[in-house]
């Protein structure tokens, strides 16, 4: 049984995680670390967890979790995890990282689109993008897991094995998003509100985004070339989901048998990867709840473009279901243990 401690275990992501682990046959979880919540049991916080957790919230004590667990979750915002890392810790236990601490190789790009110092650089080369369709062989013996963003993950798997395969041209990628509320977290906003977001739609962090760089790395790093894109979230009325819309020129003409031969080469043998049949268009409905990534595609001879879509739970595949997937990998588990989740529907 694999020991988890999970610091920051009551926002969104960190409830995502212990509703997750507590179906996983070989987890336990044994520390609910909560900054806002300690000493307060977890149920109070989340009456969904009444009589199926009856821990108390934990202080966030990374030193002392590490001497207990095998593994350790931080679900915290930017800047945590850096702060409190050591060798010491990961001498002693494994982390996955939720928050964007060691996504980002570059130093000074990670300042630059965060806003803060990064407290500890010396892991950055040791860290492992957690994207299991890429880098699955690499998270096997990894100590230090950085889990991915939602709209990079969504973005990285709709668009990757076209620019892998050279079809598309790297310089003219635009990824047009949207996101339910939850991404945003727990905290409390103003433009969080019901209010706000009721019927209502907003492009926020328009070129300025900090996912950005992160999608653009990884698909450098599959293109083999230098990518720039533009990517523009927005806000929608919902609690979960994300759908990506993006739009790239292709280098040469090219049939929808073989664009499709390249998906299914690529995602035929990933669980969590649906590639949907011809002119289905992916909708967040669909993969609610799951840790599923639907993706199709659409071939506009006219512009010489492809239209590429992608749909996947944020919370889920974006955030605590990718985690476990991570956490999987890590222990030599079935990839799919505890996540074989049947999407909501209504």
């Amino acid at each position: 049984m694999i020991k988890v401690g999970i610091i920051g275990s009551t926002g969104y992501a960190g409830q995502e995680l212990v509703r997750i682990l507590l179906q996983h046959k070989e987890a336990q979880i044994i520390w609910y670390g909560s900054r806002s919540y300690s000493d307060k049991k977890y149920y109070e916080v989340y009456q969904n967890m009444f009589q199926l957790v009856d821990d108390h919230c934990m202080e966030e004590d990374m030193e002392t979790l590490a001497s207990q667990a095998d593994l350790i979750f931080t679900a915290t915002p930017q800047g945590y995890c850096a702060s409190i890392m050591k060798e010491e810790i990961l001498s002693n236990t494994k982390i996955i990282d939720l928050s964007a601490d060691y996504r980002l190789k570059d130093i000074d790009v990670y300042e630059k689109w965060y806003g803060i110092n990064h407290a500890s650089p010396q892991f950055l080369k040791e860290a492992v993008y957690g994207l299991p369709e890429l880098n699955r062989e690499s998270i096997k013996n990894a100590r230090l897991i950085a889990n991915p963003g939602c709209y990079p993950t969504c973005s990285i798997l709709s668009i990757y094995p076209l620019l892998k395969e050279g079809i598309i041209d790297p310089d003219s990628i635009i990824i047009d998003a949207k996101s339910g509320t939850s991404g945003a977290g727990r905290g409390a906003k103003v433009s969080n509100l019901y209010c706000e977001v009721n019927e209502n739609i907003k492009a926020y962090g328009v070129a300025s985004h900090r996912h950005t760089p992160e999608i653009e790395e990884q698909l450098s790093s599959v293109a083999g070339q230098v990518v720039q894109l533009s990517f523009t979230p927005h806000l929608v009325p919902m609690n979960r989901g994300i759908l990506i819309t993006a739009y790239a020129l292709l280098k040469h003409e090219i049939s929808y048998e073989e664009v499709r031969q390249i998906y299914d080469s690529y995602y035929r043998k990933e669980f969590f990867v649906r590639v949907l049949d011809k002119g289905i268009c992916p909708e967040t409905r669909w993969v609610e709840g799951s840790n599923y990534v639907d993706i199709n595609f659409v071939l506009d001879p006219r512009t010489k473009r492809i239209v590429i879509l992608g749909a996947m739970d944020n919370l889920v595949k974006g955030a605590a279901g990718q985690a476990v997937q991570n956490m999987n990998i890590m222990f030599g588990l079935e990839e799919t243990e505890g996540l074989k989740l049947v999407p909501i529907f209504p």
